[in-house]
């Protein structure tokens, strides 16, 4: 992420927010003078009028600037946040699939939410208050060198000493910081991890497991918390320790020297009132170098977050892109038209050290029809569906649908010929229209109607408080699971796919409704190339072609019946279901 790019899209508000900063800066600092214009004025028995206009009209406008670089500033750091926010929120969501899983989601939300606004105090206030109260510093040391060089020099060694003990601090508070960040990422994850499996930790009788596991990520978060508190809290004493004894020391030898007449009274009137006004700078230089530490510390953490993998939204360009492909395709796989998707030695692994997912598959399945895919756990059947989808690329070969290699298709065209309805039906928050038309914002009334009916969700639909608009909650709380898989085959059929793959849609419909979806299955796949996960041998029985698939290899295809009769795989995984309860 380039931080310099987002600052500088904001660097007018900035610079009139430090400007006018300054500017009341200005105004503080001339006050002192006037003050003890005033007490000279006083004293000679003069004219109070004009001093005590000017003292006034500068608090003023000392507190319309302030009120307005606050403004400002705070404003530019909410836009600042804005841009990181977007910007990260975008480079996650076309992260490829490989890079987002290895990211602890807790830590994502973590670094997304809390440390962009750590990074935005980095980018704006910190620094605004560093310059406003740097200028003020440097101010008020020129005007005390002016009216005393000599308190200046005895000031300087006392605030010395606590400035070199400040910068100190401020190292540490960095370092602390960071590690406050990943134990807090730690919390985070680790909180995730259980709410994501409440019910699982229920019925395993683990609450009380889990809840000491997650206090003592907790209390870890506490400790570097603490030890940054600390830190920080030392800043000011280290500060106030510096100032009273340069005041002391500024006062004792100032009211020796004005008894003897070698130092005016309203000139060390002047310089105690600068040396006050020096006091709150100071502190707020060095706060704020250890607000900007510990920005530092989020915007390293948002950056690195802001370099993961990004998939190639736009086509590649040129014919040299696309893989050799090679395989041979059965005379039976050729359809009239286009092939709907093709499969020519694909290999494929999730890692460099995990083993082949696929190795050399090679498959042909026309533009309509149902295909079915069987296997035993872990061959490799899901594998077909993310490589189909793009979230992943093969090694080697090549996978083309409707004819076109979709290493050579824009990723949002790809998509959109492909309806793909997940294992888990995973839903939304919100209501059942937003997310049956989640596809497709722009279906019209009748096209809704259409899906659901093929779906078989007019009852369901009928039946809910408020239809279409009815609320659901996280993963769609409120709809069994078979109506969720319902719902999702319908928002799959909304977007009329050239490629409709279905991972394992069957297994939370009751027998009514299996039997329902596959006479739907029947009419879409007459329009539409159906590719199915199955364990269902009803599923697998109506299906038009069946591939058998089996430690990442095709080791058969065929029929129901002609796999039956000639593949052992497909028969042992058949005959398990068939077989009476109990039989050995």
């Amino acid at each position: 992420m380039n931080f310099s790019a987002i600052v500088r899209r904001h660097r007018v508000l900035l610079a009139v927010g430090i400007l006018l900063g300054l500017g009341g800066t200005a105004a503080t600092l001339v006050q002192p003078l006037l003050i003890g214009d005033l007490i000279e004025a006083v004293s000679l028995d003069k004219s109070v009028t004009w001093p005590i206009v000017s003292i006034a009209a500068l608090f003023v406008a000392d507190a319309v600037l302030a009120a307005t670089h606050f403004y400002l500033i705070g404003r530019a750091g909410e836009n600042i946040v804005l841009d990181m926010r977007s910007t990260l929120t975008g480079r996650l969501l076309h992260s490829r699939i490989r890079a987002f899983n290895r990211l602890e989601h807790g830590d994502v939300f973590t670094r997304t939410v809390s440390d962009t606004s750590l990074a935005r105090i980095a980018l704006s206030s910190s620094v605004a208050q560093m310059i406003t109260a740097g200028f003020t510093t440097v101010g008020c040391i020129a005007v005390m060198a002016w009216i005393d060089w000599r308190l200046l020099l005895v000031t300087a060694g006392c605030l010395g000493a606590a400035s070199t003990l400040a910068l100190f601090l401020a190292r540490a508070v960095r370092k602390a910081a960071v590690q406050n960040r990943e134990d807090t990422s730690d919390y985070g994850s680790g909180l995730l991890r259980v709410l994501g499996a409440l019910t699982t930790v229920k019925a395993s009788g683990a609450e009380g497991r889990e809840a000491e596991r997650i206090d003592t990520l907790a209390d870890a978060a506490r400790g570097s918390g603490i030890r940054v508190t600390r830190l920080s809290a030392m800043l000011m004493p280290a500060m106030n320790v510096g100032t009273q004894v340069s005041l002391a020391v500024v006062i004792t030898w100032g009211m020796a020297r004005t008894a003897t007449g070698s130092l005016p009274a309203a000139d060390l009137t002047s310089f105690i009132m600068y040396l006050f006004y020096l006091v709150s700078p100071l502190v707020t230089l060095f706060m704020s170098l250890g607000e900007f530490q510990q920005g530092r510390a989020a915007i390293d953490r948002v950056n690195d977050l802001a370099t993961v993998d990004q998939e190639t939204v736009e086509a590649p360009a040129g014919p040299g892109v696309a893989r050799e492909r090679g395989g041979v395709a059965r005379d039976r796989d050729k359809a009239d038209g286009t092939a709907a998707v093709e499969f020519q030695n694909v290999t494929f692994s999730y890692s460099d050290t995990a083993p082949r997912a696929l190795d050399d598959v090679s498959f042909t399945l026309p533009a309509t029809g149902i295909t079915a895919i069987v296997g035993p756990s872990g061959a490799g059947k899901s594998t077909l569906f993310q490589l189909i989808e793009r979230f992943y690329d093969p090694d080697k070969g090549a996978i083309r649908i409707s004819g076109e290699d979709v290493s050579l298709l824009p990723l949002r065209e790809l998509r959109s010929r492909i309806g793909l309805v997940e294992q888990d039906s995973p839903l939304m928050r919100g209501t059942v229209r937003e997310n049956l038309v989640y596809a497709r914002p722009d279906a019209t009334a009748e096209e809704i109607t259409q899906a659901v009916e093929a779906a078989h969700l007019t009852d369901v639909v009928a039946a809910l408080p408020d239809g279409l608009d009815t609320s659901l909650g996280e993963g769609g709380a409120g709809l069994s699971g078979g109506q969720r898989q319902r719902l999702a085959i319908a928002r799959a059929l909304l977007t009329r796919p050239a490629v409709l793959l279905l991972d394992e849609v069957t297994s939370n419909l009751d027998s009514d409704s299996e039997r329902a979806l596959r006479s739907a299955l029947t009419t879409i796949g007459a329009t539409c190339q159906v590719l199915t996960i199955a364990h269902r041998i009803s599923t697998t029985a109506g299906a038009d072609d069946i591939l058998v698939i089996e430690d990442g290899r095709l080791r058969a295809r065929g029929s129901h019946l002609e796999l039956m009769t000639e593949d052992a795989t497909y028969r042992r995984l058949a005959s398990q279901q068939l077989a009476p309860i109990g039989a050995s």
